[in-house]
Order: structure tokens, then sequence, then C-alpha cells
């Protein structure tokens, strides 16, 4: 009788689940419905967060995904404690996701193009940035320059990791001068911002791509609205942070459906490929330092002062003979 009971209410709740409701237009939908648009809202185009796993299945080809570095996992230096402990807090993300990190790394081919790749899972530790996610990227950008391929990162992140201060903080500078070298080499970096991509994130790899792909309203920025409306004092424009706003300002290059992901970075990474007659190289240019500017300038203005000095004497020359 008892065991009847039980059925029946995990039947109610297994029904309950397979309804989802758009948090962007209320609309309910099946769930199949929506995991058969990569989890993307039919009705409006709302595209849900997802795992690290599922993104990787949704850009890369087909069984040509090899992880590299997953048994890395964080450690507590600082011996971090606010109301849980930061080791408790890796614990409780380790069981909920089975991963060690919020970066999962490894090489692939995309349109038959090898590239490596890194992509950032929001639901470990709000895809925060550390240690352990800093060290994953590096060493995917060194694996990129060694084999002369192409490096995509997928960022769903808070930001940097508070709970390892300093050390995720330095991961910024790590994680940029590592794609300065990739960008040395001439080898291009593609940056995919997904909702969100905020904090120490944005304000290092994120923006540094050759080229800059968002999903739809994604939320990207480095502070949150309403600090920068407090600091600045005025109201912020409609839509500002989101992927559409920083397309019509320029930060970023172009705006792609989840659906299309794939044949757009295979259809990229194709134009960067050495060995296409329509390869595009990425040419280095170091900028100019202040001194160095002024000493051009000096000597262009030497130049033109010695030109005409020059003309002078000519015609001088010729008024006299």
């Amino acid at each position: 009788m008892f065991g009847n009971f039980f059925n029946k209410d995990e039947e109610k709740e297994e029904r309950a689940n397979q309804w989802i409701k758009c948090p962007k237009c209320t609309s309910l939908m099946y769930f199949k419905e929506v995991e058969a648009q990569q989890q993307v809202c039919p009705k409006c185009n709302h595209h849900f967060r997802i795992s690290a796993q599922e993104r990787i299945d949704s850009i890369v080809d087909e069984n040509s995904f090899v992880e590299h570095d997953a048994s890395l996992a964080p450690v507590d230096p600082l011996k971090f404690s606010d109301k849980k402990s930061y080791k408790k807090r890796i614990d409780e993300a380790k069981a909920k996701t089975g991963k060690t990190s919020s970066v999962m790394s490894g090489s692939c081919t995309i349109g038959e193009e090898p590239v490596e790749i890194a992509v950032f899972d929001f639901s470990f530790m709000g895809g925060s940035l550390g240690s352990v996610e800093g060290e994953k990227i590096v060493r995917g950008i060194n694996r990129a320059i060694e084999k002369e391929c192409g490096f995509i990162i997928v960022s769903a992140s808070g930001g940097a990791r508070m709970q390892e201060s300093t050390y995720s903080l330095l991961q910024m500078s790590k994680t940029s001068a590592a794609l300065n070298r990739l960008h040395q080499k001439g080898l291009p970096f593609i940056s995919i911002l997904t909702d969100p991509t905020m904090g120490g994130v944005s304000a290092s790899f994120a923006m540094l791509g050759d080229i800059i792909i968002a999903e739809p309203s994604a939320l990207i920025g480095f502070a949150g609205q309403r600090v920068i409306k407090q600091t600045v004092g005025v109201d912020l424009p409609e839509g500002f942070q989101r992927s559409e706003f920083l397309l019509e300002h320029g930060l970023i290059d172009m705006i792609v459906n989840r659906e299309d992901i794939h044949s757009t970075l295979a259809g990229l990474l194709k134009l960067f490929n050495k060995t296409n007659n329509n390869y595009v190289k990425i040419t280095p240019k170091r900028r100019k330092t202040d001194k160095e500017k002024a000493r051009i300038e000096k000597s262009e203005s030497n130049k033109e002062d010695n030109a005409v000095e020059t003309a002078l004497e000519k015609n001088n020359a010729q008024e006299n003979s």
C-alpha cells in the first residue's frame, strides 16, 4: 500500500520536472522540446545556461574531444573561510558537477580543423577563475603553440575566485601573457562569451580574442549595473551590458546563435589555417613607447628640415649660375 503511494508521488514529481518555464518569455515548454533546440527557448530564443560538457558536445566534431589536465584540483593555500570553508565549497562543487574545477580543457577538431579549447562551467562555483583554471588555460595555449593551431575559450564566469585572493587575480596576467605568446606566433585566439561573463574574466582574456563572439542576450561586463550606477551617478542605457549593446558599440565582433556556433567556428578556423590559400596571417604589432614616438617624430622633422635646406641650396645655385 505504502509502496504504491510513494510511486505515485514520484510519478507526479517526474511529470512536473518534465516542464520548463522560460525566464524570459515565461512560456511553459516540454523539456524535450528545449533539448532538441540545444537548450534554447523555441519561442523567444532565450539561451539557457548549459554545462561545460554540453557546450563541448555542441561545438566540437563528434568523438574528437580529448580532455587534458582533468586531475588538476584546487587547494586552499589561505585556509579561507566565510560562511563555509573554501575546502567545503570545493567538495560541494565536486559532488554537484563531478568535476575538479570550473574549466574543462582539451584537444579537438572543429570542421576537421585541429584546435585547443577551454570551456568554463558556471555550475562549479559560479565558473570562477582560480589558480587551477588559469593553469589549465595556459597549458592549453602552450599545446596550441606546439601544434601550431588555434585556441578557443568559452567563458561563463562570475570573475576571479575571492577565496584565493591574489592567487586568482594573478591568473588574469598569467593567461594574458600566455595569449600574447600565442599572438606572437601568429596563431588565432577565438573568445566566446556566454551568459554571464563578468569580473576578472571579462577584464582579461575574454576580451583579448582576435575574434570575439557572444551568444544572444549574454550578460557581459566587469562590475554589476547597480555598482556602476552608484559610481557614475547616472541612469544606464537600456540593455546595458548585454551582447547586443556591446556589438552595437564595437566591443565584440559578432553574435551567433548556439545552433550556428559550430559552423561559424569551422569557417573561421579554415580561414586562419596556414595551408589554406585564403589564410589570414595575424601580424603581431608592438606598441611604441613614448620615447620611441618622440625619436621618430624628431627624425621625421629633421628629414623635412634637411629637404627644405637642400631645396633652397639648389635654388640658390641655379640663381647664381
